[in-house]
C-alpha cells in the first residue's frame, strides 16, 4: 500500500490509494460462500494432486523417456492456475478527504481486479481530482461511502 497525497482542484487535499485484498469482500448478494469448501479443501485437493503427479513421475519405468517439451507443457498448465488467480486479485481504490473550511470531508472506495486496472485507475482518479476536483467519473468504480 502506497499513499499519494494530491491537491484537487478545489485545493482540499485527497488521500489516494490501492490495497490488495486477500479475501473477496462479502456483498450482499452473494450466497456462494454456503458451498464454497474454503481454503482448507483447495489445499488439500492441490496437495493430493501435487502427489499424484510426483507419484506418476518418480515410478515410470526406466526405460521411458519423457521429452523436455512435454514437462514444460506440464509446468505451464500447473502453473496457470496459480499465475491467474495471482494476477485477478482484487483491489481496493481509496480517496479520501478530510475536507476544508466551507467543503465537506469525503470518502470514495471502489473495487478493481487486477494490479494493472488498479494502477491505471489509481491514475485516472488523480487526473480527475487536479482536473476536476472529484475522483468519479462515468465509468468509475469508485462510488463516495458515507
Amino acid at each position: 500500500m502506497r499513499t499519494k497525497t494530491v491537491i484537487g482542484v478545489d485545493s482540499r487535499e485527497w488521500s489516494v490509494r490501492r490495497n490488495i485484498e486477500w479475501s473477496l469482500p462479502a456483498t450482499g448478494d452473494d450466497f456462494e460462500h454456503d458451498v464454497d469448501g474454503g481454503r482448507g479443501a483447495a489445499v488439500l485437493i492441490l496437495s493430493a494432486l501435487f502427489l499424484f503427479w510426483l507419484i506418476i513421475a518418480l515410478w515410470r519405468p526406466a526405460q521411458v523417456h519423457i521429452p523436455w517439451y512435454l514437462w514444460v507443457l506440464a509446468a505451464l498448465v500447473v502453473l496457470f492456475f496459480p499465475v491467474r488467480w495471482w494476477l485477478r486479485r482484487p483491489w481496493t481504490v481509496v480517496a479520501e478527504t478530510a475536507g476544508s473550511y466551507d467543503l465537506p470531508a469525503e470518502r470514495w472506495t471502489g473495487l478493481v481486479r487486477g494490479g494493472s486496472k488498479a494502477k491505471e485507475e489509481l491514475r485516472i482518479v488523480i487526473r480527475r481530482l487536479r482536473t476536476q476536483g472529484t475522483p468519479g467519473h462515468a465509468d468509475s468504480p469508485l462510488q463516495p461511502v458515507n
